[in-house]
Parts: structure tokens; C-alpha cells; sequence
């Protein structure tokens, strides 16, 4: 199979709909970097059972226009934002911009794949991955997800004196005391000197927060200040990582840590009332597969690793499975 792990535009003279030649998916971004790596995680398990069934597949990585420059391009039909690149077979976009774009793309004999819950209806796309927690109908379209997907894989071999440390920040459904914070992780790296950490802030860390970080650090602590994204550090340090601690209000990048087979423990925040996240996050909490900080500061053990989880291959199977690379009809 022809893999195109670079995402870069090639010819416009191919085309996505050529039964011969190979599958052209689209990857439409939305400039985030959660987006990105839900979209990501499936592609590039796509492309491994594609790989593995002999599958010609390339992807490309688009962005998603602006309301304004995709309503003037169906008005006008000068649809430059399509133009530079092979016509796609799939489209796969996660994020609410790039909801409008998919949409166009379908009218057009796009096979259409929206990750999380759209704002728009359901059966306006081919395949809807939503999580559990976001509630979505029983539905032929639908496929309830596990968490959000991501490009983690498990089965790796992790470091046993390796940790990581992934802070969030504020957000609508959290409250966020650094101090609070700072608290909790004295205690873990003092409870555990025989370990090596990693702490990791994010765009959402307050300043007085990643301020102290920097009394922490020492040989066996590391800090990465945010700089911007790194996806590659991250999938880096969560295989390497065999102990991760994550806020809770990070419900992505607890799953990544999951799904890398790390052993995962919570660091507490304040809830802003109910929200379907804080029932996502009980429910793990229940089923033992990540531990609060208050339980493992009284004595448990953070988790063995569920080495199950790959949330990505098994949408990716279901999708394949349901004629997602295959060739329309000839008429």
C-alpha cells in the first residue's frame, strides 16, 4: 500500500473517485490540536488496515474554510479551497468548522466521517463517531466511541521508573486551584523518589501554576514549559511512561494515557456543577481503571493498564467494514 504519512497536496490531476487508482481521504483541520489528534488517530489506523488488506490509500491534510469563504465559493462555484489536490473518496473532520465543509464535500459523492457530536443532525453525514458520554442515539450511522479517539497505540513497552505529569486548566466544566495542584504534586514526587517525572503544562495551565512548576524541578523531575504544540513529545512520553497522573478536566489526554497502556491516576479539581464529563470521568473511576488522588494517597496502587483500549482500530475495523473505501457503483 502507498502511504502518505506526510499529508502534503500532490497532483490535482488524480482523483478520489478513480476505482483504479488509490483511495483519497481528506483530513479537514480546524486549527486545534485535540481536533487534529482525534482526526489523526483514526486515519492513521485506516491506513494500517488498509496497509494490511493491500489497500492504495493517500491522505491529505486540509483546512477547513471559514463560514463566509465556503458560502461565496457555493454561491460563485470557484471553490479554490478544493483546488491543489486529489478529489477526495472520504472526508474525516473533527470540530465544528469543519461541519459545513463536510457537508459540501457530501454533496459531491463524498463519503463523510464527523468525529464527536455534530451541531448539525446526524443523518446529515455518513458515519458519526461520538463518545458514550456525550449520549448519541442508536442510530446506522453512529458509532458510540469510548472517549475521544487518538493516535496512541497500546501494546508498548513502557519505562517502570518513568512518570508523566499532564496538567489542564480552567475550563466550563472545572474550577482550577494551582495551589491545590502544587500540593498534590509535592506529595506524589515525594511519595515516589525512586521514579524519574516529566511534568507538562498546557495552553490552558494559569500562569501561577506553570510559575510553580519551577520549584519543583530537580534530577529527577523535568519540566516542559507550553511552547506550542508537540504532538510527537507526547506520544513519545506517554509510551515511555509507565505512571501518568493527568487533571481531570483533561478527558482526552487521560484516554490517550489509557489507550498508550499506562497506569493512570486523577489529580483533583473542583466541579462546576453536573456535565456529562464528570459522568465519563465517575465511570472510570468506578470501573477502576484510573484512581483519584485521595485513594492513592491513602495507600492504593494507581492501576494495571487495560491493554484493550484502542478505540481508533476498532472504529477504524467498523468502518471498513461498512464499505467506507469502497468504490461507489458504476453507473
Amino acid at each position: 500500500m502507498r502511504r502518505d504519512s506526510s499529508l502534503n497536496p500532490i497532483s490535482p490531476r488524480a482523483s478520489g473517485q478513480d476505482r483504479s487508482g488509490p483511495v483519497v481521504i481528506w483530513q479537514l483541520c480546524d486549527g486545534k490540536a485535540g481536533h487534529l489528534s482525534q482526526s489523526t488517530g483514526l486515519i492513521n489506523a485506516l491506513l494500517d488496515h488498509s496497509q494490511a488488506e493491500e489497500r492504495q490509500v493517500q491522505t491529505h491534510r486540509v483546512q477547513a474554510p471559514a463560514p463566509g469563504v465556503l458560502l461565496r465559493a457555493e454561491l460563485t462555484r470557484r471553490r479554490g479551497w478544493m483546488e491543489g489536490r486529489p478529489a477526495p473518496r472520504v472526508a474525516i473532520g473533527a470540530g465544528r468548522a469543519t461541519h459545513l465543509p463536510l457537508l459540501a464535500l457530501r454533496r459531491r459523492g463524498v463519503k463523510t466521517v464527523v468525529l464527536m457530536r455534530p451541531s448539525l443532525p446526524l443523518s446529515w453525514f455518513d458515519f458519526c463517531l461520538v463518545p458514550a458520554h456525550d449520549v448519541p442515539p442508536a442510530r446506522d450511522n453512529v458509532i458510540t466511541t469510548e472517549g475521544a479517539l487518538n493516535p496512541m497505540r497500546p501494546g508498548q513497552a513502557h519505562e517502570a521508573k518513568q512518570g508523566l505529569i499532564l496538567l489542564g486548566g480552567p475550563s466550563r466544566h472545572y474550577y482550577f486551584d494551582a495551589d491545590a495542584i502544587l500540593s498534590c504534586l509535592r506529595e506524589i514526587l515525594a511519595k515516589t523518589p525512586q521514579l524519574h517525572w516529566s511534568l507538562s503544562a498546557s495552553p490552558r495551565t494559569p500562569p501561577a501554576l506553570s510559575r510553580g512548576l519551577g520549584a519543583l524541578v530537580s534530577d529527577s523531575v523535568a519540566v516542559k514549559p507550553w511552547v506550542g504544540p508537540d504532538p510527537g513529545w507526547m506520544a513519545a512520553a506517554l509510551n515511555r511512561s509507565a505512571w501518568v497522573w493527568v487533571t481531570e478536566d483533561s478527558i482526552s489526554m487521560i484516554y490517550e494515557a489509557l489507550t498508550a497502556g499506562c497506569r493512570v491516576g486523577l489529580l483533583p479539581l473542583r466541579r462546576k456543577g453536573p456535565s456529562r464529563l464528570h459522568s465519563a470521568v465517575d465511570r472510570l473511576l468506578r470501573e477502576g481503571r484510573v484512581r483519584s488522588f485521595s485513594d492513592w494517597s491513602g495507600g492504593r496502587e494507581l492501576p494495571a493498564p487495560d491493554r484493550s483500549l484502542d478505540e481508533a482500530a476498532r472504529c477504524a475495523r467498523l468502518l471498513l467494514d461498512q464499505g467506507l473505501l469502497t468504490p461507489p457503483p458504476c453507473r
